[in-house]
């Protein structure tokens, strides 16, 4: 019985380490598309959220102490807001195609903050290794329930908890807010929105640039969870999936968040797979590509039958 318990605390515990920085950033590119802006950039967010908390990590860990992530999260938001700006402007004011402008991003942010990183760190393709991170700890009062307290909640991710706060909380902003009611109407029915004196432009403005907080504070997570520094591979993927997550969720904050977990699971596959009877003899390489192909197989799965917002993608003209 003990031997159960530690394997599936250690398997709940490494999958919700890699779930937290998924569920930000599909909470994110959630907010994005239910006000009509398609946000394939969430990948480009994350990459500079991860690099802009690292660096900040590194500079300021003595004088803050065990603040230092804390804020460091707080620091990758507000980077991964900038970065949103530039993907709002292009896809709302300059009517420029929402994928290609996300793609952009995605294709700018790598380049820039590994170049930045050599400029900093002498020519090294990488950061320093940080030594304030969020590390793994135990749920005050839930650690104590027998049984599942030593399953769920003892040296675990706190993050991911955290995480999942804000996706009901998200959840309640969108759905049972005066906010939620009109970002979503401009995502479903931009026209209709702006005869009833809503702002299409600003809702979304808002969507957007939301996506790029919780999009740099879930690479901000990553790389101070999981990396514990910043080089190329510190993101690989990791907002695609969260991305399709969004869709497995059908648009929904709490359905996103319950995908971000699945998916989690998987990236944690090749950490944990040896504690794991079924798949312990599954060679790595399997196991390391398992959270992509998934991606894959969820997308072709589910994308024709789930239900984007009904102007979610096209550009809206004020004048029509």
């Amino acid at each position: 019985m003990d031997a159960f318990i530690s394997t599936v605390s250690i398997v709940v515990s490494s999958a919700l380490i890699y779930a937290a920085p998924l569920i930000f950033t599909a909470l994110g590119g959630t907010f994005s598309e239910r006000g009509g802006i398609v946000n394939v950039g969430l990948e480009g967010i994350m990459v500079m959220g991860a690099f802009s908390s690292i660096v900040f990590n590194l500079a300021f860990a003595e004088q803050l102490g065990s603040w230092t992530p804390w804020i460091a999260l707080l620091v990758g938001g507000g980077i991964g807001v900038i970065f949103s700006l530039i993907h709002a402007v292009a896809t709302v004011n300059l009517r420029a195609n929402h994928i290609v402008s996300g793609t952009v991003i995605n294709m700018l942010a790598p380049a820039l903050a590994v170049f930045l990183t050599r400029v900093l760190f002498e020519g090294k393709g990488q950061t320093d290794i940080i030594q304030q991170n969020f590390g793994k700890s135990s749920i005050p009062l839930l650690k104590d329930i027998p049984i599942i307290g030593k399953m769920f909640f003892t040296n675990t991710s706190a993050m991911a908890f955290v995480a999942m706060f804000v996706a009901i909380l998200a959840w309640f902003l969108l759905f049972k807010t005066r906010f939620g009611l009109r970002l979503r109407s401009v995502g479903e029915h931009p026209q209709a929105a702006d005869t009833l004196g809503i702002n299409v432009y600003l809702m979304r403005y808002a969507g957007v640039m939301i996506s790029g907080l919780l999009g740099g504070i879930g690479g901000a997570v990553a790389a101070q969870s999981i990396s514990l520094n910043f080089s190329h591979s510190t993101i690989a993927g990791q907002g695609f999936i969260a991305l399709a997550a969004m869709i497995f969720g059908k648009w929904n904050p709490l359905g996103a968040m319950g995908a971000a977990i699945f998916f989690g699971f998987a990236q944690s596959l090749s950490v944990i797979g040896s504690y794991i009877p079924l798949i312990k003899d599954v060679p790595s390489v399997v196991l390391q590509t398992a959270p992509y192909i998934l991606t894959i197989i969820v997308l072709v799965g589910v994308i024709g039958k789930s239900e984007a917002p009904a102007a979610d993608g096209e550009t809206y003209i004020k004048s029509k």
